[in-house]
């Protein structure tokens, strides 16, 4: 079943989005600062927080030709295009006080995922292979963050991030005329963020970059998809927000239930 591409249907390019968001990050400090008093003071001393998290992000391929794609075999493919497509993730957050300004953080997320390659031929002719995947993720990242300046405090982060595919393969027929991949990749991620402290939660917007380590390509009989390859390996910028509370911010609610 052709799924709907939402980037052909509004036009919307991407990249552009996640730019803009880096640009609104750097914004945030300088209007941060103008608050009067400082919200959630104990939070630090706290040893676990949990949240939740969204992201939208852009992935794409990235490619290294095989030593057959330059035999007379394959003459007639002229090159093997990656595309970049936009998804979205959502998913939550385990927060892990190590040091004073360490922590590490569990983060299950699940992620929807598009990403194609275009095949173009020396008479002129395109063909596209879309593939679209289900990911479940479990990123497991150090976050070291800077001291906090009023309610701000900038951080980066990295770490590494299994990942492993939820959706079917369809029919055996199906995968034989198609790009065959691995189900299971494992990806080292870095990024760059804030820390917004409000009255009630931690907003944290983030710039997160992922680079794929598993060549998902599958040993099996290569077909016209995968024969002018010899590596494909994922990569992807994330737009992440984060809301966090904590132990404090659930004994306050419950007060102010009674």
């Amino acid at each position: 079943m052709q799924i709907i591409n939402l980037r052909n249907k509004l036009h919307i390019r991407w990249h552009q989005v996640i730019i803009v968001g880096c640009l609104f990050l750097l914004t945030i400090p300088a209007r941060a600062q103008n608050d009067v008093s400082e919200n959630l003071l104990d939070y630090d001393q706290e040893w676990i927080h949990y949240g939740f998290l969204i992201g939208i992000h852009e992935s794409k391929y990235r490619i290294q030709y095989s030593d057959r794609y330059a035999t007379p075999e394959l003459d007639s493919v002229h090159s093997v295009v990656p595309g970049a497509l936009p998804g979205w993730k959502v998913g939550f957050v385990v927060d892990m006080a190590l040091w004073k300004y360490i922590s590490f953080r569990v983060l299950p997320t699940v992620g929807f995922y598009e990403q194609n390659l275009t095949y173009r031929y020396t008479d002129g002719t395109e063909l596209t292979e879309l593939k679209d995947a289900t990911l479940v993720e479990l990123p497991l990242m150090l976050k070291y963050k800077s001291a906090r300046r009023g309610n701000v405090a900038m951080y980066v982060t990295g770490g590494f991030s299994p990942s492993i595919e939820a959706s079917g393969k369809g029919d055996e027929l199906d995968t034989r005329q198609r790009l065959q991949l691995r189900d299971v990749n494992f990806s080292i991620d870095a990024g760059v963020g804030f820390d917004l402290y409000f009255p009630l939660f931690k907003f944290s917007p983030e710039v997160r970059y992922s680079w794929g380590l598993r060549d998902m390509l599958t040993a099996g009989e290569p077909n016209d998809f995968d024969a002018p390859l010899k590596k494909l390996t994922y990569q992807n910028i994330t737009f992440y927000v984060t809301f966090e509370g904590g132990p404090s911010y659930l004994r306050n609610r419950k007060k102010r239930k009674r």
